[in-house]
């Protein structure tokens, strides 16, 4: 990890980071990551949300979490956050604040302009343009000092929407613990665990579907490309989808109609979220992510690839940066299979072709994948990369965070 020098005055740094909730998320996750990796490095990590399941992570981290209310959309609730970020910001000695969300991210920015210290915001994804008013709603993630964008996709969708973003916008891909994902680093007890917690019986080969439910994440498609396997003779796959609702209550019922309407009673299982992640993966035979809309950079299909897993991912957004398939690369270099989205005929024509794989080619596949997500994916090059941001910005301040 670089190591941050502490300014001329001797204070450690101080990075505030500022999100909705820290309920469950890739951005929750990374404002937990980034918070261990500022505090590893010898700075100071403040976080100022709504709260969630997630505090404890930051404080095992070493960070500070205050509890703030930065999910309002209220435009009243809004200004007054300003000020109070700022009081926030000035009692904590912030010398930087990063916002990861948009209603937090218009607070922070006048907050920042306020003190006089450097504005960071992260598109961890891409947000909806319905119109003139919500352009300039989303267009506060582009005005920061500098713009993270989480993929290549994400920059240029940026760069696209926002072109007095143009000169600011860096893209820092979204990092894991890519260790902690490998098959020896799952003991046999938490693979046990999760086989019983979703019934999975001698036989039974897993489709894993990790995604929270919701409709643009395909659930419906893999439910159908299911009842195409079974059409097709096959009796062993199981679905299952691990993810939360998230009050979605709705969607789940929709899809339990589809379930049953397929006869796919038992064979394709909602089992809700998964707090054990790695332990899932090791239980998986091959991860789909079937999104019908871009992901703007598909950590399921990265933690896939980590733990040696087949993935099958939707051909849309930052996938072709995440998976390498045909027609960017030949089928022998392949790290998964890329699908058309909506298409459960391409998606039950793939997982067909997955779970007829050998042993051999398992394994062979498996290195590919855990090669290059090792390279291009790991925790420690995007930590560094965005210590690398604070470092020059800071830097410009005399502030002096030294990542070289």
């Amino acid at each position: 990890m670089p190591a941050i020098a502490p300014p001329p005055n001797g204070r450690r740094p101080t990075i505030l980071q500022v999100l909705p909730s820290l309920e469950t998320g890739g951005a929750e996750q990374t404002a937990v990551d980034m918070a261990a990796a500022i505090v590893a490095a010898g700075g100071r990590a403040v976080v100022a949300s709504t709260g969630g399941r997630m505090v404890p992570m930051i404080e095992a981290a070493g960070g500070k979490h205050v509890t703030f209310p930065a999910a309002s959309k209220n435009p009243v609730r809004m200004v007054r956050n300003i000020g109070a970020l700022a009081r926030l910001a000035r009692d904590e000695g912030a010398d930087l604040i990063h916002a990861r969300s948009r209603a937090p991210a218009w607070s922070a920015l006048f907050a920042a302009r306020r003190l006089g210290v450097p504005f960071v915001t992260t598109f961890h994804g891409a947000y909806k343009e319905s119109g003139a008013l919500k352009s300039l709603y989303n267009s506060v993630m582009a005005r920061g000092d500098r713009v993270i964008a989480n993929s290549g996709w994400t920059a240029r969708e940026i760069a696209a929407r926002h072109p007095f973003a143009a000169g600011r916008i860096v893209t820092i891909h979204r990092g894991s613990d890519l260790g902690a994902f490998r098959p020896e680093a799952v003991g046999a007890a938490r693979v046990a665990a999760i086989r019983e917690a979703w019934s999975v019986k001698p036989g039974e080969r897993v489709v894993l579907v990790l995604a929270r439910l919701t409709g643009w994440k395909g659930h419906s498609v893999v439910i159908d490309a299911m009842a195409r396997l079974a059409a097709s003779g096959d009796r062993t796959a199981v679905a299952v989808f691990a993810g939360d609702a998230q009050g979605r209550d709705g969607y789940r019922e929709e899809l339990e109609a589809r379930i049953a309407a397929a006869g796919l009673v038992g064979r394709v299982r909602l089992v809700g979220h998964c707090a054990d992640v790695p332990a899932a993966l090791a239980v998986a035979d091959v991860v789909t992510v079937a999104s019908v809309k871009p992901e703007a950079f598909g950590r399921a299909a990265v933690e896939a690839q980590a733990a040696g897993k087949p993935v099958i991912a939707t051909d849309l957004g930052a996938v072709p940066e995440t998976v390498v398939a045909p027609p960017d690369a030949p089928a022998a270099e392949r790290t998964g299979w890329r699908v058309p989205p909506g298409d459960a005929d391409a998606l039950a024509a793939a997982l067909a072709e997955v779970l007829k794989l050998d042993a051999a080619s398992l394994d062979a596949l498996a290195r590919r994948a855990q090669a290059h997500v090792n390279a291009e994916f790991s925790l420690e090059r995007m930590t560094g990369r965005t210590l690398a941001v604070y470092d020059a910005l800071l830097a410009a301040k005399g502030k002096g965070f030294d990542v070289g």
